[in-house]
């Protein structure tokens, strides 16, 4: 490593309000007046636009709020009403490079998720890897599904902007890097089908991944435009590489049928989708697919029913947003549902709303912080 390094704090750091910013990030002490904001942007030498956004200099009961603040145009962040109190740590370099955004970053724990009432109304969209450089007890929940995943340092999460998700994160470094989805699209042909997959970290290609990009965040600085760009491509390629042998997806002329078939499975639930009697059974018979090769290929999603619902509803999320005036009953109806009350179990089951809550202004827009503390409040 060449100098500026990385982000992750000292033992001793972490337990201290009282902590020196320099003692966190050699960035400081290089360029000492430009830290006196709690966040700064500028173009470095090459070319590449850089970002800090750092809440030390703030009150200790500022920290979190700042925090929740800085994220809230795409996700939310839900601390109990004694977090907020808490002095919090988070510092976060964050470099666009063309179509790529990666960002270093180090934060007390804390839970944030991608709500449905967020992405029905944000046009936030890509692909995101999280790369966790420590700890050992994260976790990633996809709410439609209830599928909860275990991580740890070494761990890489994929995420679909596009869809919900819930993480719990314990005090560590991470890497992210948000990528347009498209780029996805020669392994996955539907890249949502990415969404919370997680690599092994005891898999030597995870390994490399974990290296690649620290070597990279850490001397972007360093390395001309046009090299940070290429070695950031090859590290994408790398990553969907690796998700995309995970999945069963590549890597042999088997995977490569299996990949055919998962993406005409795909493409025939979303052209029948409107269709009240497509189902698990009326796929098989109409494709001709052997079940047990069905229960293979959606086996990450909960099996191909729970593919189905989760676009259902993820189609109505969207129109009751689009449709203000609809009513919510034809909404479940033109997205396949029978009933009126299958289609508003079946919502609140996954969003932890009623599609009548999604509707109601107030409440979609008060943050995770605040409506936990509602329901603090109201219990």
């Amino acid at each position: 490593m060449r100098g500026g390094g990385g982000v992750t704090p000292s033992s001793s750091t972490q337990r201290s309000s009282a902590r020196s910013l320099s003692a966190v990030s050699p960035y400081r002490t290089a360029c000492p007046s430009f830290y006196l904001a709690t966040g700064s942007q500028f173009m470095l030498e090459n070319g590449i636009a850089y970002s800090r956004f750092d809440v030390s200099g703030l009150p200790p009961e500022r920290q979190l709020l700042a925090y929740c603040e800085q994220l809230g145009h795409v996700i939310e962040v839900a601390p109990s009403r004694e977090q907020v109190r808490l002095p919090f740590i988070c510092i976060n370099d964050r470099y666009d490079i063309g179509e790529f955004r990666m960002s270093d970053t180090y934060t007390d724990d804390v839970v944030i998720e991608r709500t449905i009432a967020r992405i029905s109304r944000d046009n936030a969209r890509g692909i995101g890897f999280t790369i966790f450089m420590d700890g050992d007890a994260h976790s990633a929940m996809t709410l439609a599904r209830k599928r909860e995943s275990a991580l740890c340092g070494g761990s890489v999460l994929a995420t679909d902007l596009d869809q919900p998700v819930r993480v719990l994160r314990q005090a560590c470094r991470y890497i992210t890097l948000v990528v347009p989805r498209n780029l996805l699209q020669q392994v996955f042909s539907d890249p949502g089908a990415i969404h919370a997959r997680v690599l092994d970290p005891g898999k030597p290609g995870t390994r490399l991944i974990v290296k690649r990009a620290k070597t990279l965040v850490e001397n972007f600085r360093y390395i001309p435009f046009e090299d940070a760009h290429r070695r950031l491509a090859d590290l994408v390629e790398l990553i969907v590489a690796a998700f995309g042998e995970e999945a069963g997806l590549s890597g042999s002329k088997r995977a490569v049928s299996r990949a055919l078939m998962f993406e005409c499975v795909r493409r025939y639930v979303r052209a029948n989708l409107q269709d009240c009697e497509l189902s698990p059974q009326s796929v098989i018979e109409s494709l001709g697919i052997p079940r047990s090769s069905i229960y293979r290929l959606f086996e990450h999603e909960g099996g191909l029913g729970a593919y189905i619902q989760h676009l259902r509803l993820r189609a109505a999320a969207d129109d009751l947003v689009r449709i203000p005036r609809g009513l919510i009953k034809d909404i479940g109806y033109s997205v396949g549902f029978k009933t009126a009350s299958h289609f508003t179990h079946a919502f609140q089951n996954a969003y932890g709303i009623t599609p009548q809550e999604m509707r109601l202004n107030d409440f979609v827009n008060l943050t995770a912080a605040d409506r936990e503390l509602a329901r603090t409040w109201a219990s």
